[in-house]
């Protein structure tokens, strides 16, 4: 797929684009206990910014149906250098100019992973080459929230929590740039689309399949406490990080296999709700008070099943999305991804980081993978 014009310059360039997005939680907190302030405000600021892309990338989205993708691109590009830029130079003593920067930074996001979706099939030849595009962007998320984090914390540390949030600036300006100034993005237009207030939202189905993607990033958030709570109840400070990087590259390895034995058609609702059910039913061993190593073994068994479950998610958004909407409809779904991750680092903190809230989650979201199955029609990517 990568030997396709553009495909390598556009998914590279989208990956360094959102790699602010998995650094800058992480540099807020450091920089914000660098000024001075408590875990819990910095926590806070973390959150806004974790929230704010939920908001904005949905109407960058829609205004890149209607106008294509290079002025939301640049827009939200100029934006985030601009919030980010001042926050690097005023830094977070004074609260309300650090939490609008904040706010500005994340709302301000620019539609790369929507743009980026609905560019794949217009520079490749068939649906096959289509669905492990969309498998292996769904793999490379695992990376931009592994590789930020580092990142982040090796430049504060070296340097400080502003040359890192330079740094995040710099990687998103450089990464839209490189990404919008290629002809295919220059070029590109959603197809006609009806003017309606709902756009994207407007099929019944598409609702309950965004509501499940909130509790598919639930998983994601519990996760994160769940490692930091079991490393402290096992006294395993390494488990705290190696948890999060087994799932991830869990989910790298099962977004390759199932490239590898995908269906020869596209996948549909039926394989939506299995693969939702084999989720949830691989946090229960997680349950269990087995070892730190064992544990790590078991973590492998839902990580391999998120990029497939994602992917074949991506493909039904795109599918059920009405002309002219594919792009917002990506925003909708980095959305309900978002909000979930902040609501289930929220959440699991109440229990304790018990495994139980992660498990919930992901029988949640394989329920409602599963409502309404008979109006999904067959996921086929939209050629908007």
């Amino acid at each position: 797929m990568l030997r396709h014009r553009y495909c390598s310059r556009l998914l590279l360039a989208s990956v360094i684009g959102r790699l602010s997005l998995g650094m800058m939680p992480v540099v807020l907190i450091l920089a914000a206990k660098s000024d001075g302030h408590s875990l819990a405000t910095a926590s806070l600021l973390a959150a806004l910014y974790g929230i704010s892309p939920a908001l904005g990338l949905p109407l960058l989205g829609r205004l890149a149906d209607h106008r294509g993708l290079t002025l939301p691109i640049y827009l939200g590009a100029a934006l985030v250098a601009a919030a980010l830029g001042t926050l690097a130079l005023a830094g977070t003593t004074n609260l309300p100019l650090a939490a609008v920067c904040v706010l500005l930074a994340g709302a301000g996001c620019p539609p790369l992973e929507g743009g980026l979706r609905s560019l794949w099939p217009t520079v490749l030849p068939d649906d096959a080459h289509v669905r492990t595009a969309y498998t292996l962007d769904s793999s490379t998320q695992e990376i931009v929230y592994v590789t930020g984090p580092a990142l982040a914390i090796a430049v504060a540390g070296a340097l400080s929590p502003a040359a890192a949030l330079t740094l995040a600036a710099f990687a998103t300006l450089a990464g839209s740039l490189a990404f919008a100034t290629t002809h295919p993005a220059r070029t590109w237009r959603a197809a006609p689309r009806h003017h309606d207030r709902l756009g994207a939202l407007r099929p019944p189905a598409m609702r309950p399949l965004l509501a499940a993607l909130v509790f598919l990033g639930a998983t994601i958030g519990a996760l994160d406490v769940a490692s930091i709570a079991t490393a402290e109840q096992q006294n395993a400070a390494w488990l705290a990080g190696a948890l999060p990087a087994v799932f991830s590259a869990a989910g790298i390895l099962g977004g390759i296999l199932f490239v590898r034995y995908q269906p020869k058609n596209a996948p549909g609702p039926r394989h939506l709700l299995l693969i939702g059910l084999l989720y949830a039913a691989c946090w229960v061993p997680l349950l269990a008070p087995v070892p730190p190593a064992v544990l790590l073994a078991l973590c492998v068994l839902p990580g391999a099943l998120f990029v497939p479950f994602l992917t074949v998610a991506s493909l039904s958004i795109t599918a059920l999305a009405p002309p002219g909407t594919s792009t917002e409809a990506i925003g909708w779904l980095s959305s309900a991804m978002r909000l979930g991750l902040a609501g289930g680092t929220a959440l699991a903190g109440p229990f304790d980081g018990h495994f139980a809230v992660p498990l919930v989650a992901a029988a949640a979201c394989a329920l409602l993978s599963g409502t309404r199955v008979r109006f999904l029609p067959r996921a086929k990517p939209a050629a908007a």
